[in-house]
């Protein structure tokens, strides 16, 4: 074996994730996990049904087909249209995956070859990094930084080289609740058209955002051919270990995706395509009382982080605030984070671990609120401990 490492030098560095070390810390502490962004209720009781219905009937139980079940790839366009008005064919356009993560690690790496660049907002949820290096490109870093966390539009017109391939962008934008305005979004799309390049968007968190909308950058004059959306029922319908995602591009794009997906996972969630078919048609409704409830349980933590001493930077959307420790005269996230469990009962996650510039977000701690009341209101009085 000689003394090259055992792990593929493009993942150095890139060991267990900081969400496994933390949830792990907050089980063997008996801590409130406020670091993974997972609910800790389920979904709605019909979707629930609609899976187990599923899976009694037979319907997905053997493998699907590759590019998913037709009734949630129709499903998926009749949202895209409904929602935002944005019209995909569901046999040559939509493409389900295992989650979007999935969708995320296959659509770079179809899209990207060594040498290429990809400029992506940073701090970037982890996975970003790794299926860039994995597919041998370069990640380029725009930083959004506090306390507003807009992107500085002239310095991403400065990071453009004849090397970009491909802009990754994130609205909602975990860690920092950004949403991007649709003048932000006109000038990003007016960037890839100018210097022909591909835009890959994250758009999990499209139904978690308060106050301001959600404008998907397809919709925007000249993106439609060189955009691929990535979305997932994970975050709307509260079901994140499903795992089921999905891709909305041209057919020539969903191609492409799909012929890297079909090696990673080829396929998956049978039975759970068939729920999610029938979630992403519940009524309005359903999304307007997720987004209040969220809205109320965001200003719970808010308010509690603010008593508690932090800086609380209120999010737009997603279901994670972001705080400062500086005014706990704290500097270093990442060791506050693994002290926090044994000082106060809580378990967060440092931002460092979100960004190539780590001074960038040294003192950034992220907490998340997708929790019972009853749970956000008992770790908002552990932290007025510190």
């Amino acid at each position: 074996m000689g003394t090259r490492p055992l792990l593929n030098r493009r993942l150095a560095g890139m060991g267990t994730t900081v969400f496994a070390e933390m949830s792990a810390l907050a089980t063997a502490t008996g801590s409130i996990n406020l670091g993974q962004g997972f609910p800790d209720t389920d979904g709605p009781e019909e979707v629930r049904e609609a899976a187990v219905r599923a899976l009694r009937e037979g319907r997905g139980n053997q493998y699907p087909p590759g590019p998913g079940v037709p009734e949630l790839r129709t499903a998926i366009a009749e949202h895209q249209q409904r929602f935002h008005g944005l019209a995909y064919d569901p046999d040559s356009e939509v493409l389900v995956t295992a989650g979007a993560t999935e969708a995320i690690a296959a659509t770079l790496l179809a899209l990207l070859e060594p040498g290429d660049e990809v400029i992506a907002f940073e701090p970037f949820y982890d996975s970003y990094a790794a299926c860039i290096a994995m597919a041998g490109a370069t990640r380029v870093p725009l930083t959004l930084r506090a306390p507003s966390f807009r992107p500085d539009l002239d310095e991403l017109r400065s990071l453009i080289t004849p090397r970009t391939r491909l802009l990754l962008i994130n609205t909602p934008h975990n860690p920092t609740g950004t949403v991007l305005t649709s003048e932000e979004l006109a000038a990003i799309a007016e960037l890839a058209v100018e210097h022909d390049l591909l835009v890959a968007t994250d758009e999990v968190y499209e139904h978690l955002v308060f106050g301001a909308a959600h404008h998907p950058i397809a919709a925007l004059p000249g993106m439609r051919g060189r955009t691929v959306s990535i979305s997932s029922a994970g975050k709307t319908f509260s079901f994140t270990g499903w795992k089921v995602g999905w891709v909305t591009a041209s057919p020539d794009l969903v191609a492409a995706v799909r012929t890297a997906k079909q090696y990673l996972t080829y396929v998956s969630a049978g039975p759970f395509q068939y729920a999610v078919a029938e979630a992403l048609r519940l009524p309005d409704t359903y999304f307007d009382t997720l987004r209040a409830d969220l809205l109320r349980k965001r200003d719970l933590l808010v308010d509690g982080l603010t008593a508690a001493g932090f800086r609380a930077f209120t999010p737009e959307g997603t279901y994670f605030v972001t705080t400062d420790i500086t005014p706990l005269g704290e500097k270093d996230g990442i060791e506050f984070c693994r002290a926090l469990p044994g000082r106060c009962g809580v378990v967060a996650i440092p931002n460092a671990v979100f960004y190539d510039d780590v001074e960038a977000g040294r003192s950034l701690v992220r907490f998340t609120f997708c929790k019972k009341d009853e749970v956000l209101q008992e770790a908002v009085a552990r932290l007025r401990r510190l």
